[in-house]
């Protein structure tokens, strides 16, 4: 018996260090116990309550377990065996009862929570509707609405409810954006899932794919932007806008033209790969590398010309398995200054309250 309580002295602080350890775990920002909407925040009550009454049941078996080893286990001296005893129909419906009325007590608000966040907005006259199209291994966002297509950061206004339809470009994705509304797959064979999402207050928010799709698929992030009615109205006119002109050297505007525009687009026109229009406003350049570590710092600028030439130069390193190609060999120093300047530079003004430029 002694020699069993030095092991555990032992080892409860190995216990306790792997608690403080693991209680530092991710982010706020990309949190499912961090609710910041509606949606997420009555999943986050069923979680509590799941967790109530899992902890409930254990802590009532392990109680009576407890009690049963003291109670009746063997005394010094004691060599005959008890007395058997088999069957208690009092105990037996007990068990059998209490179990259903903890399983009914959770299934009840899960299933009206199932039903009430599968609710489609893509009618409702007054919700935001937002194509999401899951590509490797980016994000595309398109605004029918309004004529306008983006990239890896969704811009939505606060408090209105965000009509969602997911496909699929390629292969099985699933949008997840855990501190706001949970996930859903984004199927091939053109299928369209739908969702809604909403948030309580003005920020930005994290979210990643969460089905296995590739090389990169740890690396496939978006960004949503919560802001003010006023500021997404701006955005959206600023975005429909003619797009900034490439002012400078005549043969760099050229190479753009040639090297980034045969993929990409900076007006809203379909593109191949992520739209390129306000991309030093966004939080990320290839959804990954982070041009500010949390939304109360300024968007870098250093940062964002240094991974938009790495991104530029060698993407297979950034992002392995992903379809943009190298150009560390085929741009002159001159071209790729200019080309990481015109793109750092093209910020949008209706962002610079929320990016705190």
């Amino acid at each position: 018996m002694m020699n069993r309580w030095h092991a555990v002295k032992r080892l409860l602080p190995l216990f306790a260090g792997l608690v403080l350890l693991l209680s530092a775990c991710g982010r706020a920002d990309i949190s499912a116990l961090n609710p910041q909407g509606p949606i997420a925040d009555k999943q986050f009550g069923l979680m509590q309550l799941a967790i109530t009454i899992m902890t409930l049941v254990v802590i009532v078996v392990f109680g009576i377990s407890i009690y049963v080893v003291l109670r009746y286990r063997r005394r010094p001296g004691q060599n005959e065996i008890p007395k058997q005893v088999e069957g208690n129909h009092k105990l037996e419906v007990i068990w059998t009862v209490i179990p259903i009325i903890l399983l009914i007590i959770l299934a009840v608000p899960t299933v009206k929570y199932v039903f009430a966040f599968a609710e489609d907005y893509s009618q409702d006259k007054d919700a935001i509707k937002v194509k999401v199209t899951g590509h490797q291994y980016w994000w595309e966002f398109e605004y029918p609405e309004y004529g306008i297509t983006t990239a890896q950061d969704m811009i939505v206004p606060n408090g209105k409810k965000i009509a969602l339809e997911l496909k699929t470009a390629d292969v099985l994705h699933s949008f997840w954006l855990p501190s706001i509304a949970g996930k859903m797959d984004t199927n091939p064979s053109g299928n369209v899932n739908k969702m809604y999402i909403e948030t309580y207050v003005e920020g930005v928010y994290r979210g990643k794919c969460a089905e296995l799709c590739g090389y990169s698929h740890a690396f496939m992030e978006f960004k949503v932007k919560a802001v003010s009615e006023a500021t997404f109205t701006a955005w959206v006119n600023e975005m429909k806008a003619e797009p900034k002109p490439f002012v400078g050297d005549t043969q760099v505007a050229e190479s753009f033209k040639q090297n980034c525009l045969s993929c990409h687009a900076i007006d809203n026109k379909p593109s191949m790969g992520p739209n390129l229009k306000g991309i030093g406003s966004r939080e990320a350049i290839a959804g990954i590398m982070l041009n500010r570590e949390t939304a109360d710092e300024v968007l870098d600028q250093k940062k964002i010309e240094d991974h938009l030439r790495q991104w530029i130069q060698d993407p297979e390193k950034v992002k392995p398995g992903n379809k943009m190609p190298a150009f560390k060999d085929k741009l002159s120093e001159q071209e790729l200054d200019g080309i990481v300047k015109y793109l750092a530079d093209y910020k949008l003004d209706s962002l610079k309250a929320i990016n705190k430029q």
